[in-house]
Parts: structure tokens; C-alpha cells; sequence
């Protein structure tokens, strides 16, 4: 049964969205409900908007005050903007008020004092200021006419005052280069500082070129992360400025990668409306639509109006009906309800309302054919698919019969540190959770390993080594599990897919023989898809099941555990299992799915595949060289 909605909300409308039943009044009642919920919250003066939390993120309480009533602001401003300055909820009237007592005292204090419950951190003093410095600027852009231009001089200029450090270089260098674009787009327009400005848009859009890896994809910095911040950071801040300075030369340069960033990542939701979860940052949910909004908006899409709101709509009601805004009407840390172990140091109170950025479609006139047309079917719903998405060493994997999205990863790693489960598992999947390691002694699912002394390695950043039309491979080198790398040990992995069905391959060269290695499948719930895990090759026996406990997914899950050991072979030894998640009733067992057989040559193995649905065949090679087709 889905939860109960905090707030109420419009009747459904099946004949428009026949999927979701959520028109545009749904998104709106949504994002008010969203909103007043958290009046309580606001300082007397309306300054900062402290919400109930866990824990301070690691920048503190007045950082996380200026995080709260930023990222709400955003909201707010979507919701009038998007309603032709309409504002009868009286949202932006507490954010006038508030950017007025906000900037009256700017201070280096990370701490709220009863005798300063309103002023904002300096941007030179606390870094994660200029991060929220881009949502105030983006929401005062977008309400210029209703709210920027009827402000006092004198709270303008403190404003701008405030907002002036936002232009330098970013201190991080990854995505945070953008939101100097942004403030800049805003103080450009608004006529303040305007070299300035400009000068900070072109040094971010130099600085991201380089992280640019084709096909619509980023890196979120100088390495190999590749995730959700594509959608929700790296394509929404330089396309919407292009769209809202009507730049067209910028607009046609970016908007053509967007599109090119929707073939793939319109593909990550679930028949379920979810998101797929892996990376950083997951707390933000519904911030995964804003690119497919984005598209519409700029016409810069390969989706069908009403496929983009079945995305959307079917995202944002995923979670709703599965509580993730709370009782009180909160969004909190957490997927659906609150996960402590999914979030960064950096993640505060306020950080879940990014999400706001996953209202950008009420942007969209209410005669748009995002919002008139009927909704269309997901891609994920369409076909059954396999396919690497671009660059990235991710291999997509999903079936039309139950909608399931799969992501086998063989090269996106983490940019914060060198062992993440929100990046360093084999696979993810729009219904199951990755395992973390503060969820005491479960297994890690969906990984390799090495055992010594009975305690697991951890897999070293991926080096992408190949792709096709169903596979990717990688290699890394094992971390000890004090975090040192094994000197002289490699792993090659390779996945294999067709329909549902995974062939999961690991070369293991330079481990001392007899030392065992440890095979996890999908961490799945009870009342989740069935996961399977089958031993072909290298592997002692059959699976034994295992607890996983607490994921995102489900507060109890089980894998299934396969267990070999290395042998003397130069050639190293070959690990193969053949594993399937599938939402599918009465699935048949996945040794049935295909015959695997191997033969052995001098520098390495070979693996042929007849999969018995069609007869098609598949052949991997696996050596110390790498692996081909």
C-alpha cells in the first residue's frame, strides 16, 4: 500500500496520464505543501531555515540554516515563476524578508547564537555558502520582475555584496565550478559587476570542457565519476543559463549534449518511477528529473512530451508513495524514509531540497504538451535493452517485463574516496540498495573479493578496458582491508548480459595460490525481485544465502555467497557465475537460462555461451592481456 501523503493533493487523472494519474496541479499542490511545511522552521526574521536533522552537515548549523532557506527559495521561485508570477500562498513574501536579514550582518561564525539567528556565513569564510549562492541567484533570476526589482536599493546592494566572492575560482574542482556561472548569469543581467560576471561564466564553461568525455557525458571533475550530478548539475546549470540569457550559439552547443545526456540517462527510471540509485548525493531524490525537464523545456530532447511527464510524474510519485516526505510534510535524509548510511559529510538538514530542481517542468506553460499531451510508456517499458552508455564503462541492462533497470559498473568511481559502495559494486539496479559498510558486519553485495585472513579487499578504482553492444569489462587492483593497494595482484571483470540473465567473469593474476575469493549477488528483500546467483566455473559448490542487512531498498536483505580459491595457473585463474534480479513471478532458475563452457589457451581462457531462449551464442575472452570479444 503506498504511505499517506502529508498534504492533500488534486484527484487523479487517468485518462491524461494514465500511468501516474498526477496532472500539473498535483506538482504544484506538491511543491506548496513542500513549502509550508517547513515555515516553522525560519529564523525570527526569516533569515535561515534550520530543519530538524540527525546531525549538522560538517560546514555547520548556520551553513546548513543558509542550505534550508536557499535550496526552499528555489522552490518557491519555480512554483511562481512557473505560475506567471502568481504567489497566492505568499511564498516569496518570507524570502523577501529573509534575504533582507540575511545580509545584514554576514559573518564567519559556523555556529547560530540566539543573538544571531538570521545572518548568513560568508562565501571567503565557509565554502558549502557558495554552493546555496547559486540557488538564491538562479531563484532571484527567475523572479527578477516580482521580487529582485520591488527589494530596497540598499538590500540589493547586499545582496549582490554577498554574493560577489561566488566569482572567483571554486575551491573544488569538479561541478562547484557552475555555481559561479550561475551567480554570474543572475549579476550579469541584473547589471552589477558585469565583466565580472561574464568572466566567471566563460572560466566555468572552459574549466568543464575539459571534463566533457562525449556522448552527452561528464565527468564530474578530473577523474572517472560519472553519476546523477550529470543530470542535476553538470547539463542544468549551463543550459538553463543558455536558455535564459537566450544565448543561442551557447544554447545549441549544450543543448545538443543534453540531448545526447537523455538517450541515456531516460533510461535509469525504473517501471516504478525510480531512479537509478548510485552515486553521491542519492538524498536528493527527485533532482534525477531535472535534465528530462530541462529537454522539454528547450526543446533539446528525444522523449515525447508525455513521456517526459510520465518520467517525472511517476519519479516524484514514487517517492511520495513510498514516504519519503515525512508525517510533517519533510523531506528527509534518507531514500524514502530516513538512511543514515547513504549520506555524505556534507549532507545537512536542508540538502534533500534539491529536489527542487526536479520542479523545473512547472517552468513549462500549463498548455504545454508536457503537460496537456497523454503519457507515453518509459523507455524501460518499451523494450527490452542492453547497451554502454557512452563513455562511462556502465553497462545498461533492462527488461520490459517488469521494468527493471540494471547498471553494471566497469568504470565510474568515486571522486571522494577510494572505496564507496555508491560506486564501487559490480551492479545497481532501480529496486535494490548497495550494503555500506556501517551496517555492521553484512556482506558487500554484488562484489569480488579476495579474502586474507578471512576479512575482504575492496575493489580499487576501475580502468574501463572494453565494451559492446551486451558487455563491458574493467580491471582494478585489489585494496587490502586497511585500504593498501595488493602489489603485483590485478582483476580483470567482465559482464555479460542477455534478457535478464548475467554472466559475471573475474581473471584474478599475481594472488598467492590457494587464496580465497568470495562472489556476492544482489541484495534483495523479501517482498522485492527474485535474485539468483548459479557457480559455472572456479567456484566451490553451490551458494550458500547470507544477510546483507540495512540498504536504501529494504531495512532487511539476503545475498547469495559463492567461494573458490586461485590456482598455481601463470595464466590466472577464472571465476565464472551466472546471476539474474528480475521482477519476473516464478522465475526460472538462471542455470537454465544459458550453457557456458570455457577452453583454455596459452595466454589465457575463452568463454563460449549458447543463451536457450533464442540460440544465440556470445564468446569472452579473458587473458592477462584483457579481455575481447
Amino acid at each position: 500500500m503506498p504511505a499517506p501523503h502529508p498534504f492533500p493533493l488534486p484527484s487523479e487523472d487517468r485518462g491524461l496520464s494514465p500511468y501516474t494519474g498526477w496532472t500539473r496541479a498535483h506538482w504544484e499542490a506538491t511543491a506548496d505543501g513542500l513549502l509550508c511545511a517547513t515555515r516553522p522552521y525560519f529564523s525570527p526574521r526569516h533569515g535561515l531555515l534550520t530543519l530538524p536533522g540527525p546531525r549538522p552537515s560538517s560546514s555547520g548549523r548556520r551553513s546548513d540554516g543558509l542550505e534550508g532557506f536557499a535550496r526552499t527559495f528555489l522552490l518557491a521561485a519555480l512554483r511562481v515563476a512557473g505560475g506567471g508570477g502568481d504567489d497566492p500562498h505568499g511564498h516569496l513574501a518570507r524570502y523577501a524578508e529573509g534575504l533582507a536579514a540575511g545580509t545584514r550582518r554576514p559573518t564567519a561564525d559556523r555556529e547560530l547564537t540566539p543573538a544571531d539567528p538570521d545572518s548568513w556565513p560568508r562565501i571567503d569564510a565557509v565554502r558549502q555558502a557558495r554552493v546555496e549562492a547559486a540557488s538564491l541567484a538562479l531563484g532571484l533570476r527567475l523572479t527578477r520582475r516580482g521580487l529582485w526589482d520591488t527589494l530596497d536599493g540598499a538590500v540589493r546592494g547586499r545582496i549582490a555584496d554577498w554574493l560577489l566572492p561566488a566569482l572567483g575560482p571554486s575551491p573544488v574542482d569538479n561541478n562547484w565550478w557552475l555555481f559561479g556561472l550561475t551567480v554570474g548569469g543572475f549579476l550579469r543581467d541584473a547589471g552589477i559587476e558585469t565583466a565580472r560576471a561574464q568572466a566567471a561564466v566563460d572560466r566555468a564553461l572552459t574549466r568543464i570542457e575539459e571534463w566533457y568525455r562525449g556522448a552527452g557525458w561528464y565527468s564530474d571533475g578530473d577523474n572517472r565519476a560519472f553519476d546523477h550530478y550529470n543530470a542535476w548539475a553538470l547539463h542544468f546549470y549551463p543550459v538553463l543559463h543558455a536558455h535564459l540569457s537566450a544565448d543561442h550559439a551557447l544554447a545549441a552547443t549544450y543543448g545538443h549534449r543534453l540531448y545526447a545526456q537523455l538517450e541515456d540517462c531516460t533510461r535509469l527510471f525504473g517501471s516504478d518511477g525510480a531512479p537509478l540509485p548510485f552515486g553521491r548525493s542519492l538524498t536528493y531524490r527527485f533532482a534525477a528529473t531535472a535534465a528530462p525537464w530541462l529537454g522539454a523545456l528547450t526543446g533539446h530532447t528525444p522523449l515525447a512530451p508525455g513521456a517526459t511527464r510520465r518520467l517525472a510524474s511517476g519519479a516524484l510519485r514514487h517517492f511520495l508513495d513510498r514516504g519519503a516526505v515525512s508525517g510533517d510534510g519533510l523531506l528527509p535524509l534518507g531514500w524514502y524514509g530516513p538512511h543514515p548510511p547513504m549520506l555524505q559529510s556534507y549532507s545537512g538538514p536542508g540538502s534533500p531540497y534539491w529536489a527542487a530542481k526536479g520542479f523545473l517542468g512547472l517552468l513549462l506553460p500549463a498548455g504545454h504538451p508536457a503537460w496537456t499531451d497523454p503519457e507515453e510508456p518509459l523507455p524501460a517499458e518499451r523494450a527490452d535493452t542492453v547497451r554502454p552508455l557512452g563513455p562511462t564503462g556502465l553497462l545498461l541492462q533492462s527488461t520490459a517485463s517488469d521494468g527493471l533497470v540494471r547498471v553494471h559498473n566497469h568504470g565510474s568511481n568515486s571522486p571522494l574516496a577510494a572505496s564507496d559502495p555508491s560506486y564501487d559494486r559490480f551492479a545497481y539496479s532501480t529496486r535494490t540498495g548497495p550494503t555500506t559498510a556501517t551496517a555492521g558486519a553484512a556482506l558487500p553485495d554484488n562484489h569480488f573479493a579476495l579474502l586474507l585472513d578471512g576479512r575482504p579487499t575492496t575493489r580499487g578504482p576501475a580502468t574501463p578496458h572494453s565494451t559492446g553492444p551486451d558487455r563491458a569489462s574493467s580491471t582494478h587492483t585489489p585494496r587490502s582491508p586497511g585500504g593498501t593497494e595488493l602489489p603485483g595482484v590485478r582483476v580483470l571483470s567482465a559482464t555479460l548480459v542477455h534478457g535478464r540473465a548475467e554472466l559475471r567473469a573475474h581473471l584474478v593474476t599475481g594472488a598467492a595460490p590457494g587464496t580465497p575469493v568470495r562472489q556476492t549477488g544482489w541484495a534483495a528483500t523479501a517482498d522485492g525481485p527474485a535474485a539468483q546467483l548459479h557457480p559455472v566455473h572456479g567456484y566451490d559448490g553451490p551458494p550458500r544465502p547470507a544477510p546483507t542487512g540495512s540498504t536504501l531498498a529494504g531495512p532487511r536483505t539476503e545475498t547469495a555467497v559463492l567461494e573458490g580459491a586461485t590456482t598455481p595457473d601463470p595464466r590466472g585463474t577464472l571465476f565464472l557465475a551466472l546471476a539474474s534480479l528480475t521482477g519476473d513471478p516464478d522465475p526460472a532458475p538462471v542455470r537454465t537460462l544459458a550453457t557456458v563452457r570455457t577452453t583454455t589457451h596459452r595466454t589465457g581462457h575463452t568463454v563460449h555461451v549458447t543463451w536457450h531462449d533464442d540460440g544465440t551464442t556470445s564468446d569472452l575472452t579473458l587473458s592477462a592481456g584483457g579481455a575481447g570479444p
